[in-house]
């Protein structure tokens, strides 16, 4: 692994245990980091109140190629994850669910975007 892929992985780990500190001060309990499944990786899985959070964590020089660094391909990746998580944890099936992100930039807070995006056959309302 290179030097620069090196500091690129700290960087973003780092982020990720900032948006556990940041959301755990806003009242979300953390229930999995880097939970793992057979379709792939989820950041964060968080609950807070009534609502399961499947949160995707990224760390750029700023927020807007933060929030554009989530593909369409990556989406679908934590959508298939976040069905198996959920079937793996059938404790957690009477929860409205939704998909997060937390977008980190320099040394400012991060952003919090709740329902960052609403997956194809869903509307706002069977999220919110």
């Amino acid at each position: 692994m290179t030097r620069r892929r090196k500091r690129a992985e700290l960087w973003g780990r780092w982020a990720e245990y900032f948006a556990i500190w940041w959301l755990r001060a806003k009242g979300y309990r953390l229930l999995e980091h880097r939970a793992r499944t057979a379709a792939g990786e989820i950041d964060l899985v968080m609950r807070r109140g009534e609502f399961l959070v499947f949160i995707e964590v990224k760390a750029r020089a700023n927020i807007e190629s933060a929030r554009d660094s989530l593909t369409k391909r990556q989406r679908d990746r934590i959508i298939r994850s976040a069905s198996l998580w959920r079937a793996r944890y059938s404790g957690y099936s009477d929860l409205h669910f939704r998909y997060d992100m937390v977008l980190v930039a320099g040394w400012r807070w991060p952003v919090h975007e709740r329902a960052a995006w609403i997956p194809e056959g869903y509307g706002a309302q069977d999220l919110l």
